[in-house]
């Protein structure tokens, strides 16, 4: 199979349209960071740095750590962005751009989520690390694609749907459901709370946020307290993970959303030093997942 020029975009350097990257400039190991200025935040740790690139919100840099090659790329904020730097990851790995057909071998990625977020329980306070066994996204972007019905995340969507329909909760869109790689979870974050992150398509009137103008679903975050799948609740609210975990299950990537908490939903509080928990959230990430190096 070929793919038209429209469809997959090269740039007249080789890179792929929006990423600007060539394969061999990505690694095994990609941390997703919705900040750019995240990027250098992580990568400053490295040992070694091989490719810096940049294009528009897309920064990238790849090098070692620990004996570990690794790449951290900024996603900008969103599901829609999600979409854009999932499917080019994807196509550096598994297609050959100048050819633009599939690769004979699948080239699986492993991708870590670095992510900040608004806790949705009192006892997660600000500062706190959490890890997203699975997710809900709000966006609809996962309807546009094709999923087969053993996906993981299809159980989480279908009870909470349930859940839903028997609490009178009417949504705008359909909500999908999405899961982690539990591999990764258990092997290397362990120690982490864990539980269901709620991925909203805003940070406003879809997280329940209300400035001047209202929004129609002041009480979502109450209504949907007493949600439980497979033994976790609901820990979190961002703005990325459901699209993560859900394009990784349909391509067969690993993924796993690491988010440090700096507001408190249910209290009201917000983190008085933010740059601190980033910084700890990194060092704690790069730390447990070359352990094993």
């Amino acid at each position: 199979m070929k793919f038209a020029s429209s469809e997959l975009i090269i740039n007249e350097s080789g890179s792929i349209y929006h990423l600007n990257l060539h394969p061999e400039q990505i690694s095994d190991i990609i941390f997703l960071v919705g900040d750019p200025g995240r990027v250098e935040r992580v990568s400053r740790h490295f040992d070694k740095i091989d490719h810096r690139v940049q294009k528009r919100e897309f920064i990238t840099h790849t090098g070692w750590y620990n004996g570990v090659r690794m790449s951290v790329i900024s996603t900008g904020i969103g599901t829609d962005n999600i979409d854009i730097v999932l499917n080019e990851l994807d196509a550096l790995a598994n297609i050959d751009i100048r050819t633009k057909e599939i690769n004979e071998h699948f080239r699986q990625l492993t991708l870590i989520r670095l992510g900040t977020s608004g806790s949705l329980q009192k006892e997660i306070g600000p500062g706190s690390l959490v890890v997203s066994s699975h997710a809900i996204g709000f966006d609809g972007l996962l309807h546009y694609y094709h999923r087969e019905p053993n996906i993981e995340g299809i159980k989480l969507e279908d009870a909470f749907l349930d859940y839903c329909n028997q609490g009178g909760i009417h949504l705008p869109l359909n909500p999908y459901g999405s899961k982690g790689n539990i591999t990764i979870q258990h092997r290397y974050f362990s120690e982490l709370k864990a539980g269901i992150t709620l991925t909203a398509s805003g940070f406003y009137a879809p997280q329940s946020r209300q400035l001047r103008i209202k929004g129609n679903y002041p009480n979502l975050i109450s209504q949907l307290h007493g949600f439980s799948f497979e033994g976790y609740h609901f820990t979190n609210m961002e703005m990325e993970t459901a699209a993560i975990y859900g394009l990784s299950e349909i391509m067969g990537h690993r993924a796993l959303s690491i988010n440090a908490i700096l507001a408190n939903r249910a209290t009201g509080e917000f983190a008085q030093d933010p740059g601190k928990h980033v910084d700890d959230m990194i060092r704690t990430v790069l730390e447990n997942m070359t352990k094993e190096a």
